[in-house]
């Protein structure tokens, strides 16, 4: 029979999602809970798992598309004894409340067991059993991908005696005939723009890495140990061996001039274009629309302080050559972070929210802590729940975790909500200061500038000190100024003085380091 999968609510009520990539086509054989489809929403790329297994009858949406929460995604030709909730008898109550439970996310516990509860309702009725997507319980373990299915009886095959196995080190390719899959590699958007800029072929790079996903780093590694000239120089496969084979498509090399550092910032732009027309969507128009609703919102208000922070950079060279934190990097963001906790304590108004409807002012007694994080897919702000509770090692460990994934474009939507507060690092960019906007719902934001080896009265004498501007944002309906100069100052005096973050309260609880 015929089971229709309908895009489902992919978290906080996002109404659409554009399907970047297919890793399926019609006539693949799927299994329960394989990845089919990536699909990018307005704060992240999610990949859809498969509910069913069977095969694919159908897609109805190409990469590219934008496609509506709750409708039809794709189609599979399941069995009678698949596992599906079509082998659940159609039209029964318990069938249609399986069908709403497998297309929405479970989050909560308490939710999660109410899933549990329709889904044992559903098996009750009928003792086949119900999909099971990525999150909602035990899976069948699989590691593969469907295999496109060759038309024509055709194989795509590399000869190994190729320019690229020659360059390539021998203990990543074969040295036999290279079997590539007949399929797109499976990797991440920001992988492929990496490959494009190094010009690496994923499909020679998927081939040493069988049945895994592309990352960034057999990228990165192929490209430093692979030649550009070899890579340049590849010789493509027999255009009758590439039937049915999807790669990413690469200029030649010949059409290619050398780099040059005043080339156009767009090569790929037509020379007699004069205008270029993006359509505003994903991660772009769900930050244009935050920042429109809080500046036109929230009564913004920003004050900077500049300081002497180089105690804080010398405690920070004698922690790295502590063998005991070997593997953990602690950096300048990480203690702004730790002082912004404690500094919060004393000023809560910075970490409340004005709730308008209610005609209430919402104080949070927890920390929430948003780091900025600059993709290219564009700014996203995922939140480290209850950072004042943690020590400064722990802050480091979990800004290094958010902002790869944040690069990997992996953020999940439910990361980037509930803030309370959020540092903006724009030193990485060379900049000192800014005016940065609120996130909406948050009282303040605080951007650190970048470290600089400046000149500096120190002991009533001048000297060569690392200094750096602070620049904080904040709500003037929930703070006032004297309030904002307070938390700058105290966020300024653990900087200048990393030990007085000994003289801060900690009401709940968590170590300094």
């Amino acid at each position: 029979m015929i089971a229709e999968f309908h895009l489902p609510d992919l978290g906080e009520g996002l109404p659409e999602a554009e399907i970047v990539q297919w890793h399926v086509a019609e006539g693949d054989e799927v299994s329960l809970n394989q990845t089919i489809a990536e699909v990018e929403t307005a704060k992240a790329i999610v990949e859809i798992p498969s509910p069913y297994a069977g095969t694919v009858q159908g897609l109805h949406a190409a990469a590219g598309d934008v496609v509506a929460v709750g409708s039809p995604l794709v189609s599979f030709a399941v069995g009678a004894d698949a596992e599906s909730p079509a082998a659940v008898e159609t039209g029964s109550p318990a069938s249609r409340q399986a069908e709403v439970v497998a297309d929405t996310p479970v989050s909560g516990a308490s939710e999660r067991r109410a899933a549990d509860d329709v889904r044992a309702t559903a098996r009750g009725e009928s003792e086949k059993a119900t999909p099971n997507l990525v999150g909602y319980g035990a899976a069948p373990a699989s590691g593969s991908r469907p295999r496109r299915r060759a038309r024509g009886g055709a194989t795509a095959v590399l000869d190994g005696d190729t320019a690229v196995r020659e360059a390539a080190p021998h203990d990543v390719l074969r040295t036999g005939p290279i079997d590539l899959p007949l399929e797109r590699p499976r990797s991440t958007p920001p992988v492929r723009k990496l490959a494009r800029d190094l010009g690496v072929d994923l499909v020679v790079v998927a081939a040493a890495h069988p049945g895994e996903t592309v990352t960034r780093a057999h990228v990165e590694e192929f490209a430093a140990r692979t030649p550009a000239e070899a890579q340049a120089s590849t010789v493509p496969p027999p255009e009758s061996s590439r039937v049915g084979m999807v790669t990413d498509t690469l200029p030649s090399a010949s059409t290619v001039p050398p780099a040059s550092p005043f080339a156009p910032a767009r090569a790929d732009r037509p020379s007699d274009a004069r205008v270029t027309r993006t359509p505003i969507r994903g991660v772009r128009k769900h930050t244009a629309a935050a920042m429109v609703q809080s500046a036109f919102t929230a009564p913004h208000a920003t004050t900077f302080l500049t300081l002497d922070v180089t105690a804080t950079t010398e405690l920070l060279a004698s922690l790295k050559t502590d063998r005991a934190l070997d593997g953990h990097r602690i950096g300048v963001l990480a203690i702004v972070a730790q002082a912004v906790c404690l500094a919060l304590g004393r000023t809560p108004a910075l970490n409340a929210r004005w709730d308008e409807t209610a005609g209430e002012i919402i104080e949070h007694h927890y920390v929430n802590l948003g780091i900025a994080a600059a993709t290219e897919r564009g700014l996203v702000v995922p939140v480290i729940p209850d950072a004042d509770t943690l020590g400064l090692i722990d802050l480091a460990d979990a800004i290094a975790e958010l902002a790869a994934t944040a690069r990997a474009g992996r953020t999940a939507p439910a990361a980037m909500t509930g803030g309370t507060f959020s540092i903006t690092n724009v030193g990485v960019f060379g900049v000192d200061a800014g005016t940065p906007i609120l996130n909406p719902g948050e009282a303040g934001i605080l951007a650190v500038g970048a470290v600089r080896r400046t000149p500096w009265e120190h002991h009533g004498e001048i000297a060569l000190r690392d200094v750096l501007t602070l620049s904080l944002s904040f709500d003037h309906r929930l703070v006032d100024g004297a309030e904002a100069a307070r938390f700058l100052a105290d966020v300024a005096g653990v900087l200048r003085e990393p030990g007085r973050a000994m003289l801060f309260p900690r009401p709940r609880g968590g170590d300094f380091l």
